[in-house]
């Protein structure tokens, strides 16, 4: 059972949602439900593009709570635990213009 299901419909949401500071990488998940830290989630999203959802298990590394500075969104980010590698591959393949970019993101 998936708790969160995320669709990025551009790059420009993907690249905001991506946490490659996360080690192996994570995903910012806009929420304005409660999560803590440590939190174990499964997580469903689709790519720009695409008609199927990718999977992955995660731990909630980050909240965004409401009202957070800089205008960012309420939500969690979680770091990717299952097939990490996969997921992190598929979207820098995507994101491979995109990481240099200095623009915001939903965390820093």
């Amino acid at each position: 059972m998936v708790d969160l299901i995320v669709n990025f419909d551009t790059l420009h949401q993907l690249y905001r949602a991506y946490m490659p500071f996360i080690h192996p990488a994570g995903l910012f998940v806009t929420t304005t439900e409660s999560h803590f830290l440590g939190q174990e989630m499964r997580i469903g999203y689709r790519l720009p593009g695409s008609t199927g959802i990718n999977e992955f298990l995660g731990v909630v590394v980050w909240i965004n709570p409401l009202g957070a500075s800089g205008g960012r969104p309420a939500g969690v980010g979680v770091k990717i635990m299952s097939e990490a590698q996969e997921h992190k591959q598929r979207i820098e393949n995507l994101l491979s213009r995109e990481l240099a970019s200095g623009d915001l993101t939903c965390t820093m």
